[in-house]
This record gives structure tokens, sequence and C-alpha cells, in this order.
């Protein structure tokens, strides 16, 4: 059995309830353009891809005339705005399993393609910057996942070697860049339809409890 030291976190999505939100905010910027997405478009092409890619995609498919910088300031500044006023449902089992897993003495680490400001704005309003030693997000890095940068930053910030931490995501491309980055990734997953897509990860589980008495059972934990 291995010994864990280090469990590292993607936000939206695996941490937060955030895509309905991030949908909106789209739809919200897009409406000005005669563009509406459909929740289940937004699930299928857009979620779990940093908002730059997503925002040169939509321009390339709807022929958005808007220049891409200034598409993606506006919805930076409309995501910053709504998160100060919105709360943004944590994931089922969430705070039980940091809990749970903080006082096993493992380090916790965030690392997600949102930039530090949203990053921020969530914590500020659900308190859960108290648990992270480290958080890496879009705003560190030159290339956001699929690449693996991000990842490789928090590890070798941690100071910890690949096989002593475990990444948690639920999309595709976060689970590309966690194992780009040479690293053990279990997606956490409850709509069943997109497990089929998800199978480059080590484990699949519905929630974090399924999650955790996986590790429980199968790692050394202090």
């Amino acid at each position: 059995m291995k010994k864990l030291k280090a469990l590292l976190f993607d936000l939206d999505g695996t941490l937060i309830d955030s895509e309905f939100f991030h949908f909106e905010c789209w739809n919200e910027i897009l409406e000005e353009s005669g563009v509406t997405l459909t929740y289940e478009d937004w699930l299928k092409n857009y979620a779990g891809i940093p908002l730059p890619k997503n925002a040169q995609n939509l321009i390339e498919k709807y022929n958005i005339t808007t220049p891409l910088d200034e598409l993606i300031d506006r919805r930076e500044r409309l995501t910053l705005e709504r998160l100060k006023t919105k709360d943004v449902n944590l994931m089922p089992y969430v705070i039980e399993v940091l809990d749970f897993f903080q006082a096993k003495n493992l380090i916790l680490a965030l690392v997600t393609s949102s930039p530090r400001k949203d990053v921020e704005a969530i914590f500020e309003r659900n308190g859960l910057a108290s648990y992270f030693k480290l958080i890496i997000t879009r705003t560190e890095v030159s290339k956001s996942k699929p690449d693996p940068e991000s990842y490789n930053t928090c590890v070798e910030k941690l100071g910890l070697s690949k096989d002593e931490c475990i990444v948690f995501e639920d999309t595709i491309n976060g689970i590309k860049s966690a194992k780009a980055a040479g690293l053990t990734c279990i997606a956490i997953q409850q709509n069943t339809a997109e497990h089929q897509n998800l199978l480059l990860a080590d484990q699949l589980f519905l929630d974090f409890k399924e999650a955790k008495d996986h590790l429980t059972t199968h790692y050394l934990l202090a």
C-alpha cells in the first residue's frame, strides 16, 4: 500500500456545483450577439474548458464579432460580479471529506483553471480557503488544463513526489492535465452519461463519499 501525503482538487464541478452558474453567465454575455446555449450543449462542449478557449470556440462557431480579448474581459468581469453576490453550492459530501482528510494530516491543495480573483470571491462566501495549503489558479500559470503545467507547478511547490499525491477531477480536460503530469487521478462525476468519456481516470466514482471509502481502504493514511 502507498503512503499518501497530498490530495489535489479541481474546483469547478468537483468541489463546487458551478457549471449552471457559468452556463448562465455565458448566456448573459452571448444574448447581445443573438446566441443562446442550451445547458446540454454547455455540458457537452464547454464544461471543464478554460474560459479563453471557450471564448475562442464560441467566436468561431457563431461568428461573433466581439474581439476575443474584449469577450474574455467582459466574461471575467461578469463572473466576478456575480460571484460576489451569489452563492455557488458545494458538491455532495465536500465538507465531510475535506474535514476527514484534514484530520488525517493530509496536505490539501487546489488546482483550478479559474482566475485567482474568482477563487477568492468564491472562498470568501463559502469558507473553503482554510482547508488548502496551496492554491494554483490560471493566474499563476501560462498554460491551462489540459496542459499539465498547473499540476506540475503544484507538486513542485509542495515539495513532494508525484506518487505521494492524488488528483480529484470531474472532466476529461482536467483528467488529461493530471495524467500528463504523471499523477494518479480520481474522477468524481454524478452524471453517469459522462462516465464513458472519463475512462482515462485511474478510478471513477459518483461522489466524494465513495472516493473517501476507496482511499481509506487502499492507501496508508496517518
